[in-house]
């Protein structure tokens, strides 16, 4: 069993949604029936991964920053995806009640810890210096000697 968590940006392109989901249906290929997913379930990159995850045969593990992210954070148009993939997956909630930076550095830190690999829909930009973001957990894992496939088509582009 190969445990394959994900980290990439919300505000993908519509015109780069179907390039990335190609991508991943590619990358998750040789691992149908035998993976497990590992998943905050932000919009966009998180819930493209999880539904090609699913739709590999996986199981999905999904690790909430905190109590109120479902919520706080998830949008009323990112609500149907979220609550069927989150009914479907085993549900890790941080000891947080409040999602903020350090919710999400720590859910990070426990996607890294989950991890044999991670996926990073990431464009390759350097971190913000906010912390908590794609190229943050990109260097986190990289630092920890988790192995990283960058899935970045051709033509990707962000902002919707």
């Amino acid at each position: 069993m190969t445990t394959i968590a994900v980290t990439g940006h919300m505000d993908l392109a519509e015109s780069t949604v179907p390039l990335v989901q190609e991508e991943l249906r590619d990358l998750l290929r040789d691992h149908q029936g035998i993976l497990v997913g590992v998943t905050c379930l932000a919009r966009g990159s998180d819930t493209l991964f999880a539904e090609a995850v699913v739709e590999a045969g996986g199981r999905l593990v999904v690790i909430l920053p905190s109590r109120d992210y479902r919520q706080a954070k998830v949008k009323p148009d990112h609500a149907p995806a979220f609550d069927r993939l989150s009914a479907a997956a085993e549900v890790v909630t941080m000891p947080y009640d409040t999602a903020n930076r350090e919710a999400y550095e720590a859910a990070n830190g426990e996607l890294l810890k989950r991890a044999d690999r991670l996926v990073a829909v990431w464009d390759g930009m350097p971190p913000s210096g906010k912390g908590g973001g794609t190229a943050d957990t990109v260097e986190q894992a990289r630092s920890a000697g988790v192995p990283v496939d960058v899935v970045w088509p051709t033509d990707a582009r962000r902002g919707s």
